[in-house]
C-alpha cells in the first residue's frame, strides 16, 4: 500500500498563503485529494485531482486554494492563497474514496 506525507504546513496570519504537498511511496494512480480536520469538527474534503488533471473544490475554498500534481514525482499539492482563521485546521492528502490516514500537517491561521 502507498504511503503518503503530507508537509508544509505551519502558522500564518490572515491573508497569506502556504503551499502544502504530499509524497506518495508509490506511483498514484487514482485521483487524489486534500481533506482537512478543524478542532471539533468531523474530516472533510477540500478539494481533489484526477489522474489526468480534472479538479473539484469545496466550496469555502473555491478560488483561493488551487490543488495540483505531479505524476512522475509522486507528488500532489496543495496551494493556499487568501487564507482565513477558519482555515485552521490539520490537512491531510489521500486518495478519493480515502483510505489509511497518515499523521496530517498543521495550518494555523491567526487573525
Amino acid at each position: 500500500q502507498v504511503q503518503l506525507l503530507e508537509s508544509g504546513g505551519g502558522l500564518v496570519q490572515a491573508g497569506g498563503s502556504l503551499r502544502l504537498s504530499c509524497a506518495a511511496s508509490g506511483s498514484i494512480f487514482n485521483t487524489m485529494a486534500w481533506y482537512r480536520q478543524a478542532p471539533g469538527k468531523q474530516r472533510g474534503l477540500v478539494a481533489h485531482i484526477t489522474r489526468i488533471g480534472s479538479t473539484y473544490y469545496a466550496d469555502s475554498v473555491k478560488g483561493r486554494f488551487a490543488i495540483s500534481r505531479d505524476n512522475a514525482k509522486n507528488m500532489v499539492y496543495l496551494e493556499m492563497n487568501s487564507l482565513k482563521p477558519e482555515d485552521t485546521a490539520i490537512y491531510y492528502c489521500n486518495t478519493l474514496p480515502w483510505s489509511t490516514w497518515g499523521q496530517g500537517t498543521q495550518v494555523t491561521v491567526s487573525s
